[in-house]
This record gives structure tokens, C-alpha cells and sequence, in this order.
């Protein structure tokens, strides 16, 4: 907008005071300072009160998002979402972020601009379909594809830093780089603090204070992961430890965690126990919570049977949000178990193996061939395999919240190389525990074999280390 003379201005609720859409205050507050209009990226759909708030107070509205619509369309000059009923665009899996872009590559062609450079935007509708956890699949797919590459040789100046703070080489950065570290350094200043500090780095004019602002992002990512691992903590004992682990979806309250990694926790516990989980935390106004579901649960449709216990809700099939008081969160809880469908089939989760291949098979050629099929991600996930019998000659237990595990492994057929298993290491220790004895575990894990085997799932991967490539397993599962 700005790159075409328009005057404007940018804001970004604070979460815990202001909350995840329109508000308004935030309304009021733009008014004042003069605003006209007011263009919303990723929220708005569900806000009909408060866009006739904004007509009253002499606003115009544009919205843009990609949450599912309620029964009512709010009260706009445009509301811009694949998911309304009558919008014929062909792919509604859009994130916010692409909507956004669409609307920018709309802009440009009315303006008379060039539509192309409007393509300079591709590699942050690319970074957002990601991060949101989109499926990437149809138009997503060559979005990300084609935005990857643009993030690849990016100019901008906060990206690049961030990039290099995580020690991620420019020319190397995929899917996985931007939904497992660089996208969760830009999410924790939204999460701990404001997400402005996000926008900041992205704004930043000159590579010095763009790595002040990477720096920064960096640490409070780390506060971020600590005080996660404590509620997942917390959560799971919750669980084991009350009639809670009885439930086919979870409703977890803990009260002190900061609301903000209320979403985080449930996606941990939901891959833990593989039911849809809702996490709640006390806030200023009640009770706040994130949802993420598994396939078949349909969290906003199942929220809509018991929607008078809410004081906000939305959100889409596979994760929601929502406020209440505290003195439903019983109810809710009982509520979505009574009304759910969901079988112990449905819980059970399911693994599929694309192909059985012993080790033996594991060539960098073929892991430079797997790599032709990235993007992956949602709804296009990483082929697995899996071999049998491998033996496990040593291992060892790495990171700050020991999460993750090196093992020197052996095929059947002689084939020796690193396996890394990340995350679940706890679970991965008590299964050999249980199956070998405590005594073979501590052996192998002070690197003497012990004569311990085990199935793995796994995927190829090539290791890149001080200039050294390696080939190695990244281990999924095991049995």
C-alpha cells in the first residue's frame, strides 16, 4: 500500500489485552488517529457486531480472511474470505496471508500497475501458508514452491538475519525450516510479548538492527520452548492422573499457563494421545483456549452445538478458539464428549508406510530424488518407510529438554549410519526399557551394544556437518 502512495498506518492487536480479532477499541483508537479505512489480515469474518460498530463510527471495512463464516457476513465495503458461501474461487484452503496477497495482486492490476510485481509479496503469502499449517496441496502447493525459491535469495533484510541467527544457509532454506525454526521465532514475539517485534525485523532497513531484532526473536523463542515443555508437563499429568484420560476429546484447564501457548500445548498433547484437545488458561475476561483437532473431528462444527457457553468463539475444522467463563468449563467438557461420534477406531491413529525398505536401499541419490517432491507438509506429508530388526549399536541423548536421540544403527544386511530421533525421546526410552531392561538401555546409551533391535520408520535424510555430508534415517516411529 505504501509502495503505491497510500497513506496508512499498521496495527496488531496485543493477544492477551485485545485478543485475537477486530475489537472496538482498536476500532475507536484507529478513528481517532484519523483512519478511514480499515483493511483486517486474518480475522474479521466472525466479527458482525463489531463491523456495525465500525459503520457507526463513520469507518469502512475490508476484510480479509480465511476462518470458516458464521451464519451472518459482517457488515463491510468487501469481505474477501474462499470459505463464504457464495465465493467462487475454486481453492478455499487459502491461509489469511495468501487472501491478503490475493487482494495486493487485485490492487495492482486495478491501479494500473504491473500485476507481476505484486509477486514480490510471494515469498511472505508462502511463509504464512506454512507457518498456519495449510495443506500443500493445489494451489498452496505452487504457492509455496514458487515463494520458496523468492525466500531463498529474499532481500529482505530481517528475514536474511533471522535466517543466519538459526544458522540456516541462504539457498537452503525449506518447508521444514519455516515451520519447525523460523517460523516459531517469528510466532513467539506474538506469543510472549507483541507481535510487532515480528513486523520490526521484517521492516528492518539495514542488516545491523535487523540482527538486533533477530537476536531478540531467537531468545524469547527459547523462554517460548521452556514454558511449553512445562505446560505439556502439567497437561499430561492432568491426564494420567484424572478422569480426564477416559475422554475421547480433551478439555484441559491450566489455569496459570500463559494463554498464549494454549494452541502449541494442544497440538503436543493431541499427538500424544491422538484426540482432538482443547487447552483453556484464566484470563482477565473469563477463560481463553486453543483447540487442534485429528481427522474426522470437526472442532468448529462440534463448538456450534454448544455455542451459548461461549463468549467468542472460531476457527475451522482442524483448530479453534474460544472464551467463556470459567464456570462453564465443566459443562464444555462434558458437553462435546456426550455429543462426539468419534469411535475408539477413530482414536486409535493410524501409520501408514508408503514403502518397506531396508537401509541397505539409502543412497544420496535417492535422497536428492525424494527432494524433488518438496514441498512438504500437511496433506503432503514425507514419504515413510520402514525396516525391521535394526540394530541399535549406540545411542545418546541430546538438547537442553533432552529431545533428541542419536543412535549408530545396523541394518540386516550390514548397513551402518546415524538414526536421530527428535522429540517423544522419553516414550522412545521407555519402550526400549520395557523391551530390553533397564540395564541394556543404560549400556547402550553409554555407547556399548547391548544387543537391543527395533522396527523404525523412518525417512532418508542427508546430514550436512562442518562441510561433511552423511547419510542418516530421521526415525518417525518405531515397534
Amino acid at each position: 500500500l505504501r509502495s503505491r502512495g497510500a497513506d496508512c498506518l499498521k496495527y496488531i492487536p496485543r493477544r492477551v489485552e485485545d485478543g485475537y480479532g477486530l475489537g472496538r477499541e482498536a476500532l475507536r483508537s484507529l478513528r481517532d488517529q484519523g483512519v478511514t479505512l480499515v483493511i483486517t489480515v486474518d480475522c474479521g469474518i466472525t466479527g458482525v457486531e463489531e463491523s456495525l460498530y465500525a459503520r457507526e463510527i463513520g469507518l469502512d471495512l475490508v476484510i480479509t480472511d480465511h476462518h470458516e463464516c458464521k451464519d451472518r457476513l459482517p457488515e463491510a465495503a468487501a469481505v474477501v474470505d474462499p470459505r463464504r458461501p457464495d465465493c467462487p474461487y475454486p481453492f478455499k484452503n487459502l491461509c489469511g496471508a495468501a487472501v491478503a496477497f490475493k487482494l495486493v495482486q487485485v490492487l495492482y492490476k486495478k491501479s494500473g500497475y504491473p500485476p507481476e510485481e505484486a509477486l514480490a509479496f510471494l515469498e511472505n503469502a508462502a511463509f504464512a501458508t506454512v507457518g498456519d499449517v495449510m495443506e500443500l496441496t493445489g494451489e498452496n502447493r505452487i504457492l509455496v514452491k514458487e515463494g520458496l525459491k523468492m525466500l531463498n535469495c529474499t532481500k529482505n533484510n530481517g528475514m536474511r538475519a533471522l535466517a543466519t541467527c538459526n544458522q540456516i544457509e541462504m539457498g537452503k532454506i525449506r518447508a521444514y525450516h519455516i515451520g519447525f525454526v523460523l517460523g516459531p521465532c517469528m510466532n513467539a514475539s506474538g506469543r510472549l510479548d507483541t507481535a510487532r517485534r515480528a513486523l520490526k525485523l521484517l521492516l528492518a532497513e539495514d542488516s545491523h538492527t535487523a540482527a538486533e531484532y533477530a537476536g531478540d526473536l531467537y531468545d524469547l523463542n527459547a523462554s517460548r520452548k521452556e514454558l511449553t515443555e512445562q505446560g505439556v508437563e502439567k497437561a499430561v499429568e492432568l491426564v494420567e492422573q484424572t478422569s480426564l484420560k477416559q475422554d475421547k476429546v480433551l478439555v484441559i484447564y491450566l489455569p496459570e499457563c500463559h494463554e498464549s501457548l494454549a494452541g502449541i500445548i494442544a497440538g503436543r498433547i493431541r499427538e500424544r494421545y491422538h484426540r482432538p484437545v482443547f487447552v483453556l488458561t484464566r484470563s482477565e475476561e473469563g477463560v481463553k483456549g486453543s483447540g487442534r483437532s485429528i481427522e474426522g473431528y470437526s472442532m468448529y462444527e462440534e463448538m456450534t452445538k454448544c455455542k451459548e457457553l461461549f463468549t467468542r468463539f472460531g476457527g475451522h475444522p482442524m483448530a479453534a478458539g474460544l472464551s467463556m467463563a470459567e464456570e462453564h468449563v465443566e459443562v464444555f467438557r462434558r458437553k462435546l464428549n456426550e455429543n462426539t461420534l468419534l469411535t475408539e477406531e477413530d482414536l486409535r491413529g493410524k501409520i501408514v508406510i508408503d514403502v518397506p525398505m531396508p537401509l541397505d536401499y539409502i543412497t544420496r541419490e535417492l535422497t536428492e530424488e525424494l527432494n524433488l517432491l518438496e514441498p512438504f507438509g500437511k496433506a503432503n506429508e514425507k514419504p515413510v518407510f520402514a525396516d525391521k530388526n535394526i540394530h541399535i549399536l549406540s545411542m545418546g541423548v541430546f538438547g537442553k529438554n533432552r529431545n533428541v536421540c542419536r543412535m549408530q544403527v545396523e541394518s540386516q544386511g550390514g548397513t551402518r549410519m546415524n538414526a536421530v530421533c527428535f522429540g517423544q525421546v522419553e516414550q522412545l526410552l521407555n519402550f526400549l526399557q520395557e523391551k530390553f531392561g533397564r540395564q541394556a538401555l543404560e549400556q547402550t546409551l553409554a555407547g556399548r551394544d547391548s544387543g537391543m533391535r527395533a522396527s523404525f520408520l523412518y525417512y532418508p535424510d542427508l546430514n550436512v556437518y562442518n562441510g561433511q555430508e552423511s547419510l542418516q534415517i530421521i526415525v518417525k516411529n518405531y515397534c
